[in-house]
């Protein structure tokens, strides 16, 4: 598997995107849904990755820089045909060595409350994020689950 930086053109990414919206559609209110479309994932705030095997798009990941020493993990996506392989431990795996070196000292998410979000809260929670209040612009919510990490420097 090859994680790299994306620039969001090609066919498959908009599809995995196209996917991911949908997907909060389904499992969320309007008003719940925080995920970014491709415009708002092109931002210069955002780095997007891609998992890839071979010319195979397995998933996405993306981190959004909220201050020098705080970023926001943001639309995390496995394709439909990769699940439960591990492609999001190891795209969340590269985001978080990648904030590390950025300097950042926390990373924070957002995720849905509901019960199919429950094996990515478990995943976070594998990685040690811990539950929280909302941050940044987030609003208390009864849909979302907002959760955070510390994170160590490099040695």
């Amino acid at each position: 598997m090859e994680i790299r930086v994306d620039d969001l053109s090609g066919d498959q990414v908009k599809g995995l995107i196209a996917e991911h919206l949908l997907g909060m559609a389904e499992d969320s209110p309007p008003e719940s849904i925080h995920a970014l479309d491709l415009a708002g994932l092109k931002k210069p705030e955002i780095t997007f990755w891609c998992a890839w095997e071979g010319e195979e798009l397995l998933g996405c990941g993306a981190m959004k820089e909220l201050s020098a020493e705080h970023a926001e993990l943001k639309s995390m996506r496995t394709a439909k045909a990769h699940l439960r392989k591990g492609v999001a431990r190891q795209i969340l795996t590269h985001i978080i060595e990648v904030a590390k070196s950025r300097g950042y000292k926390r990373i924070s998410l957002e995720t849905g409350s509901m019960a199919s979000f429950i094996p990515a809260r478990r995943m976070y929670e594998d990685f040690g994020f811990e539950y929280c209040e909302p941050f940044a612009d987030y609003i208390l919510d009864p849909n979302s689950a907002f959760m955070t990490k510390e994170l160590s420097p490099l040695e």
